[in-house]
């Protein structure tokens, strides 16, 4: 019986009420970003809706700004590796819906390159690269040695996210 609930699910169309809660804005940005550093476009959704939940004008209390939340000093690093060309993309304008995903999908792709699993990657995209490491040193995994609550909250709200938009969009978020 789970087996045939689970079949139907898969195969019944989200509804126009669920696409209201997890909405796709900015596709062409999300979708030219997430290709030039090799992220999932799903995954940037749900970091999104995460983050701020499509608020272009969100602010963190810890100065986090736009869709995904950008801490000026991590795009001050991205634009120092060489990940994005801050002249294409000014660190002025991180509250810009383009200038802004840019720089997050470089970030989940930074992360990407330097841990292996995606719940490695999302945990680190909110505790940080090095929390992550250090919780995974020593044989350590995600999400069973992450130290942080609001981490452990955030990665199964995000998968939680992930899932959603995999359900609500089977051909893909920039699909339409």
């Amino acid at each position: 019986m789970a087996a045939t609930f689970l079949i139907w699910e898969m195969l019944t169309p989200a509804s126009p009420a669920n696409r209201l809660l997890y909405p796709v804005h900015h596709r062409q940005e999300i979708l030219e970003s997430a290709r030039r550093h090799d992220v999932d476009t799903d995954l940037v959704c749900a970091v999104i809706k995460c983050e701020s939940d499509w608020d272009e004008n969100a602010v963190s209390h810890v100065g986090a700004v736009g869709l995904m939340q950008v801490m000026q000093e991590t795009a001050q690093d991205l634009v120092s590796m060489g990940a994005v060309d801050g002249e294409a993309y000014p660190l002025t304008d991180l509250s810009d819906p383009r200038v802004n995903i840019e720089y997050g999908c470089a970030y989940l792709g930074y992360l990407q390159k330097n841990l292996f699993r995606r719940e490695e990657v999302i945990a680190a995209y909110n505790a940080g690269l090095g929390a992550v490491q250090g919780w995974l040193s020593d044989g350590g995994s995600i999400p069973e040695d992450i130290e942080y609550e609001e981490t452990r909250t955030y990665l199964t709200r995000v998968l939680n996210a992930l899932d959603e938009y995999r359900r609500n969009y089977p051909l893909g978020v920039t699909a339409g």
